[in-house]
């Protein structure tokens, strides 16, 4: 099966009222976002050591001279994305996701989006995640870009998954509307219960039961607002994750779980890469395990 008719199916409706529903693949991936004050290939190598077998390509690290640069930036040549993927496949990840880096609400949205699309086609990468800015307003250019981006998408083998990120896009069920109202299936969602938590205040329990169907993949998070208002690494926070992922046990669906927060509260983020690997590896323990009791249950 080739990479487009796979997201073909990924995109389509085959998550309701299966008649034998199957279980999700859930993919491990971690985004080298925690890793942003640290090279590149560090990233790489941390999140291998960690466990992982799959990258999320995160914003920004250090260049050789220890400026922190854009890793691939909007402009940059497609060709810099294969180079990306050449390194991270040499280093034993298989890239999977990638941010876009444009706000859905931006007056060049599209164009942005479509660069975008154009690098993680080259790369490889099946998912594209976009997020709007995080204050309501210019809905209507969330709609119009993402209708124009939609069919290119599709085209070129990338499903777009947006995520909540307060805005227009502060829930799911906020963002399940966007996703009707495009109507194509090149658009899907990106669940990041952390965000519905933090910028909301909303329990992502109940959210996620609202729009569950819609979800492609998640970006790995977690959020306390006490003793101090912050994110967090899965299991150190708030949220429920055996309530939360419930939903898409059984959706018969290849889904990347990409984890962007790992880090302890409280506590100062950490000094070395190595402290990373090792927070890396407990956030991904944990969700296994969180999945295998879900899995035992039934």
């Amino acid at each position: 099966m080739n990479r487009r008719r796979f997201l073909a199916g990924v995109a389509g409706g085959g998550v309701s009222a299966l008649a034998q529903p199957a279980w999700t693949n859930f993919e491990m991936a971690c985004m080298t976002l925690p890793y942003a004050p640290f090279p590149f290939a560090r990233a790489l190598e941390g999140i291998r050591r960690a466990g992982y077998n799959r990258v999320a390509w995160g914003t920004t690290h250090p260049d050789a001279a220890g400026k922190r640069v854009p890793l691939l930036d909007v402009g940059a040549p497609a060709a810099r994305a294969r180079e990306l993927a050449r390194q991270s496949n040499d280093a034993g990840l298989k890239p999977v996701m990638m941010f876009s880096m444009v706000m859905l609400e931006a007056r060049d949205a599209a164009d942005g989006h479509l660069r975008r699309i154009e690098q993680a086609a080259e790369a490889g990468i099946p998912f594209l995640l976009t997020f709007g800015k995080t204050a309501p307003g210019e809905y209507e250019n969330v709609i119009s870009c993402l209708k124009q981006i939609a069919p290119r998408a599709r085209a070129a083998g990338v499903l777009v998954v947006i995520k909540q990120h307060g805005g227009n896009t502060a829930t799911g069920a906020d963002c399940s509307r966007i996703i009707r109202e495009v109507g194509d299936d090149g658009v899907r969602m990106c669940y990041d219960a952390g965000n519905v938590l933090d910028y909301e205040s909303r329990d992502p329990i109940p959210d996620i039961q609202a729009c569950w169907r819609d979800i492609r993949a998640f970006a790995m998070k977690d959020h306390r607002n006490w003793p101090k208002d912050e994110d967090c690494g899965p299991g150190f926070g708030e949220i429920d994750h055996y309530r939360l992922l419930e939903p898409v046990m059984k959706t018969g669906l290849t889904m990347p779980m990409a984890f962007e927060n790992v880090f302890e509260p409280l506590k100062p983020r950490p000094q070395t890469a190595e402290e990373v690997d090792a927070l890396a590896r407990r956030s991904r323990e944990f969700v296994e395990s969180v999945l295998a009791g879900l899995r035992a249950r039934g």
